[in-house]
């Protein structure tokens, strides 16, 4: 019998290529998944939007608009265009707001002498005791006080009598549409603390302790209330001095006049507080000298 031959069977070197086929059709369905994901119905969208708009302004929120909403038309406003109607506007008012200077309380004009007046009438063992300095300005009226009188040394925390102060000046002040801006000020000494790093710390500490004061406790409304912190940075008297470091220590309650904006500016008048601190200052005895105390 003859043998058959037996065929010698070759190895298929490129089985891989059914693999990599199937790895390029997963790969390229699921960037086909993320492309149609992407995509989204704009039309949609706009309509969406626009009927947030609709529900907003019957509840009072946006103010209504006399242009018929695209939600409400057959062919609904792209997306695209919703955008640019809806932010533009928005974005103009928004500038104005931040652009234009708060105006005077409604209500008729404060007659400034009679409020200084009654300061006077109101504060009088305070200016008696030199612890309290009224003086007029162009911007208004300022009410200085002074730490020894109000603060501790170093600190925010009011003394327990500066309530009585704070009341009478509130009683006076309170039937008047009138803005108080608060602005904290200390002497050229550095202070460092577990409290405040910083002379910016502790005198934007003060006047916004006083402004949580002028809420909580007798409940003025905080639009009409503004705090300012300047530390060092605008003395009344020269720090050089035991006496001149005393008078910049102080909290200046400044009563804005009706064209006085209450927004960020410069402190009240320095030279105007300091002529009147100097008199008091030149009444008191003289002090001991020494190593001169933090803020």
């Amino acid at each position: 019998m003859s043998r058959r031959k037996k065929s010698q069977q070759h190895s298929n070197h490129e089985r891989w290529l059914v693999s990599y086929a199937d790895f390029i059709t997963l790969l390229f369905a699921f960037f086909v998944v993320l492309y149609s994901s992407a995509q989204v119905d704009k039309r949609k969208v706009g309509q969406l939007a626009m009927a947030i708009q609709v529900a907003f302004q019957k509840m009072g929120i946006f103010e209504s608009s006399s242009t018929k909403p695209a939600v409400l038309e057959s062919e609904p406003m792209p997306f695209s265009k919703v955008q640019m109607v809806e932010n533009l506007p928005r974005q103009g008012k928004l500038d104005d707001l931040v652009s234009q200077p708060r105006g005077p309380l409604a209500g008729p004009q404060p007659p400034m002498e009679q409020i200084q007046k009654q300061l006077r009438t109101a504060l009088a063992p305070e200016l008696k005791k030199h612890t309290v300095a009224i003086t007029p300005t162009k911007e208004g009226i300022v009410v200085s006080l002074r730490e020894a009188g109000f603060f501790p040394s170093g600190s925010a925390q009011l003394r327990p009598g500066a309530g009585h102060t704070l009341t009478d000046f509130e009683k006076v002040i309170a039937p008047y549409p009138v803005r108080i801006r608060i602005e904290g000020h200390t002497d050229n000494i550095p202070i460092h603390n577990s409290r405040f790093d910083s002379n910016w710390d502790l005198s934007t500490s003060r006047a916004t302790e006083i402004i949580k004061l002028f809420i909580s406790k007798y409940d003025i409304a905080p639009d009409r209330l503004s705090a300012a912190g300047y530390g060092e940075y605008y003395p009344v008297a020269s720090n050089a001095t035991a006496q001149g470091r005393a008078m910049n220590r102080r909290v200046d309650l400044v009563i804005l006049t009706p064209n006085s904006d209450s927004g960020p500016q410069l402190p009240a008048s320095g030279s105007d507080i300091s002529k009147v601190m100097s008199k008091d200052l030149q009444k008191q005895p003289p002090s001991n000298t020494g190593p001169p105390p933090p803020n």
